[in-house]
């Protein structure tokens, strides 16, 4: 069931579980995603990034999450949010689309300016009842338009974290605690270290829930001390594409197999057992009946 993205915060997670947000790019890796909530019976995220909504379509994206989402099969809740956008009148489209939370990224910009362009993203979309997620601090790596350098990547300050909620009044934050965008870490063999100090820094001045991004392959101790300091969401893309990719090669080795079904099925399948798992290392699983 497509529920309200602020649903899903209606009871108490912090300590206890986060909620997956998995990117999406089209129809299979939404069936897979949401093929895993129903099995594992949890609620999830389903999430489209700026570029996704160039290459599919903003209304097509929606359509796609919105009309899986609905089906009578799908007893868990659904929320589908508008994931690294820095185009504010891209972000209130997706809002007038219904999309129930949308994220403007202007972590690139000095603190005073992510303050005026933030605001101005939240006047609009509370106006229409749509929650709004920020970023502030920069997350290192690759991912989409996100490009950081190791010399960039800034980590969120709590201090400031406090000053932005309470002058952009923003409903859910991204923040920056060690975490790495896209595949660099798997290409480098990168080790994040997550500075879960600073996540309760954090959550000591902030009663909203805490976004935790570029979370694909960071080691279950720390994704589990990081739930347990305050994280209430954790993105997930880079595994799912290299699931997604690596089922569709090995389905197109066979050079007289032409039924697209035949080939995107392992992938979708591929995408389901990566979301399974991380709804069951988030301690997600079987959540769906607080709701």
């Amino acid at each position: 069931m497509l529920v309200h993205y602020k649903d899903l915060f209606k009871n108490n997670l912090s300590g206890r579980f986060a909620i997956p947000a998995f990117n999406s790019h089209n129809l299979e890796i939404t069936l897979g995603i949401i093929r895993a909530a129903v099995a594992k019976n949890a609620p999830v995220i389903v999430e489209a990034a700026a570029n996704t909504v160039k290459y599919a379509g903003l209304n097509n994206i929606y359509s796609i999450v919105a009309s899986v989402a609905r089906d009578p099969s799908v007893t868990v809740p659904v929320a589908l949010h508008l994931d690294h956008d820095k185009d504010p009148e891209e972000i209130a489209r997706a809002v007038d689309a219904g999309f129930s939370s949308v994220m403007i990224d202007a972590s690139h910009l000095p603190f005073e300016e992510n303050i005026v362009v933030t605001r101005k993203v939240v006047e609009y979309a509370h106006s229409k009842g749509v929650w709004v997620q920020a970023e502030l601090g920069r997350l290192r790596g690759n991912e989409d338009w996100v490009s950081v350098s190791e010399a960039e990547a800034l980590y969120t300050d709590p201090a400031e974290a406090e000053e932005f909620v309470r002058r952009t009044k923003v409903d859910t934050l991204a923040i920056a605690v060690g975490t790495l965008h896209g595949i660099i870490k798997f290409r480098e063999n990168i080790k994040p270290k997550i500075d879960i100090e600073r996540i309760k820094k954090i959550k000591e001045r902030l009663d909203i829930p805490l976004i935790l991004h570029g979370a694909s392959g960071i080691p279950a101790d720390q994704i589990d001390a990081a739930i347990a300091a305050g994280i209430c969401v954790i993105n997930i893309d880079t595994e799912l594409r290299m699931a997604f990719s690596q089922a569709v090669r090995e389905a197109v080795k066979d050079e007289n197999e032409i039924d697209p079904r035949k080939i995107l099925k392992p992938a979708v399948d591929a995408v389901q057992k990566v979301c399974e798992f991380k709804l069951e290392e988030f301690h997600t699983a079987g959540k769906a009946n607080e709701y």
